[in-house]
């Protein structure tokens, strides 16, 4: 059975597109992979959106449809590099764009951008997407969703943590001394470094964290920003680029009276306070000692810097999910790809000890070709 996996993240950076071939017994075969930027004005636009948090309603429309437009571009060239014709895939699973993500609203939603109509009628294939919404409206948070996947296909006989550094860092915690899997979003991770060095540098990203290593931790600052009540909210919780946003940095240096740091320095701490929580998180579910690694994905796996820092804060070995015989980029594609194999399947998608839903549920809406 085939089935492409599509993911953005919010760090925008493009676009992950996989065809996964899954067998019996949780076998997984890769069989094309592909990461291709947006498109260059879609992503202007999505990065004013994510910045503003407001547009106009005919902008969010054309925005939807523009993104199917990309995706379908995307999935067009990976069935051209696999030599695969559409009828030859069972389904689509798109995770879209997320743009607001709220579970602690009096009216919780979360919202990713992506018109699975369009996108279906383009590939002609058969669309899952919108796979956060089910869960949340039986009470969960809606994310994440990756650690039902990591514990299906990464699972081992010792304890592992699966971390995904994405806009947002998210953790799972496989031990198999118990039926539980526990994950939940640790904080920020890519969005507030990211940011910083693409207002202060003019770069997109800090490439190895070579920026970060010139400066140094200032300890107020460090101090304050751990004070943020999310990172003492109990598991289940997650969050997302409404919270932790340019305008966020600037506050706390305001606070704290550093608003002369220089860019090195605010930067350094900026890792810190990533690795730190991220270290934290995990050593509150586990020992050190009895973990066998820290398997790191997304785009912060690249960031050598970081990864260090985090060994350093949680005393565990980082590794990447590389090691594990799954791209960094490509994890969460996969992991979709799959949620779109369990929606058309009708199983369920999601663990109610990870994002607090009141009971299992089938994730994703079916877009089906005429």
């Amino acid at each position: 059975m085939k089935y492409i996996g599509i993911m953005s993240g919010t760090s925008l950076d493009g676009i992950d597109a996989v065809l996964c071939e899954f067998g019996v017994e949780n076998k997984l075969q890769v069989l094309a992979k592909i990461s291709l930027p947006f498109e260059s004005q879609l992503q202007q636009d999505l990065q004013a959106l994510l910045r503003s948090f407001s547009c106009h309603l005919k902008e969010f429309g054309e925005l939807e449809v523009r993104l199917a437009i990309n995706y379908a571009q995307a999935v067009q060239q990976l069935l051209n590099n696999a030599r695969i014709a559409p009828q030859e895939v069972n389904a689509i699973g798109c995770h879209g764009q997320t743009v607001f993500h709220d579970p602690y609203n009096q009216y919780p939603f979360s919202l990713q951008l992506v018109d699975g109509n369009k996108l279906a009628q383009l590939t002609g294939i058969n669309v899952v997407c919108d796979f956060r919404r089910m869960d949340m409206a039986y009470g969960g948070q809606g994310a994440p969703l990756t650690p039902v996947f990591h514990h299906y296909f990464l699972s081992s006989n010792r304890t592992r943590v699966v971390l995904n550094l994405g806009g947002i860092a998210n953790i799972t915690i496989l031990d198999p001394n118990t039926s539980k899997v526990i994950g939940f979003d640790t904080g920020p991770a890519n969005c507030l470094i990211d940011l910083w060095v693409q207002d202060k540098f003019g770069v997109e990203y800090d490439k190895d964290g070579l920026l970060a290593t010139q400066g140094k931790i200032i300890p107020t600052l460090l101090e304050r920003m751990l004070k943020d009540e999310y990172f003492n909210l109990p598991a289940p919780k997650s969050t997302g680029k409404e919270i932790y946003h340019l305008e966020w940095i600037k506050q706390q240096l305001l606070a704290d009276n550093q608003t002369d740091a220089t860019d090195h320095d605010v930067l350094r701490t900026l890792v810190e306070l990533t690795a730190k929580t991220v270290s934290d998180a995990i050593c509150a579910y586990v020992k050190p000692s009895e973990v066998e690694g820290i398997y790191a994905c997304g785009g912060g796996a690249y960031n050598k810097f970081l990864l260090e820092q985090i060994a350093k804060n949680s005393s565990i070995a980082v590794r990447t999910t590389q090691e594990l015989g799954i791209d960094v980029d490509q994890l969460e594609a996969i992991a979709f790809a799959w949620f779109a194999k369990r929606r058309i399947e009708k199983l369920p998608a999601n663990y109610e000890s990870v994002t607090g839903a009141s009971q299992k549920c089938i994730l994703g809406a079916l877009y089906e070709v005429c």
